[in-house]
């Protein structure tokens, strides 16, 4: 029989409710659809830049001259970056869909799944513009270097490190 006091049981799809907070499964909820929001913020900015930074190439008196292929590059990374945008975006409107209906923790996990989406949008992007900078300035291979090694440094940051983070955490 319940006191009145008794917690909500811990939600089974969390990746460790035994971590020593003293949380229901809404504040959880809540707590980790916050810290979702706040990495949204810096890929956003990042995003905001690297957009704004594309946008005003093709009206500059240089663009005319570009290759075709580095049109080409040019164009897949505008609609890159639009794209990126537009995943940014989304959990805000999933958030209004779903607001006052109780499904913070479904919110949670569709959130968690766009920003895992967003950073490999990012990382795409992020070399791509890498790639594109360093053919204009360069040349095509210098530019394939530089965008392959800028990608292989993100996965190694996003992917790589966490996971070895992980694996030293269970070690430990």
């Amino acid at each position: 029989m319940s006191n009145g006091n008794d917690l909500p049981p811990r939600d089974k799809h969390d990746v460790d409710t035994d971590d020593g907070r003293d949380e229901t499964p809404d504040e959880r909820a809540d707590r980790n659809w916050e810290e979702i929001l706040q990495e949204f913020r810096v890929t956003q900015t990042g995003t905001q830049i690297v957009s704004g930074f594309l946008l005003t190439l093709a009206f500059q008196q240089r663009f005319a001259q570009l290759h075709s292929h580095q049109v080409t590059i040019y164009v897949v990374l505008v609609l890159l970056a639009a794209t990126t945008t537009a995943v940014g975006l989304a959990p805000v409107s999933l958030h209004r869909t779903l607001f006052r209906r109780h499904e913070k923790r479904r919110v949670v996990a569709i959130g968690n799944s766009l920003l895992l989406i967003n950073l490999l949008l990012v990382s795409l992007l992020t070399g791509g513009v890498a790639l594109f900078i360093v053919d204009v300035v360069l040349n095509m291979t210098a530019g394939a270097i530089a965008g392959a090694a800028m990608f292989v440094l993100l996965a190694l940051l996003l992917v790589v490190l966490p996971r070895a983070a992980t694996t030293h955490r269970r070690h430990d």
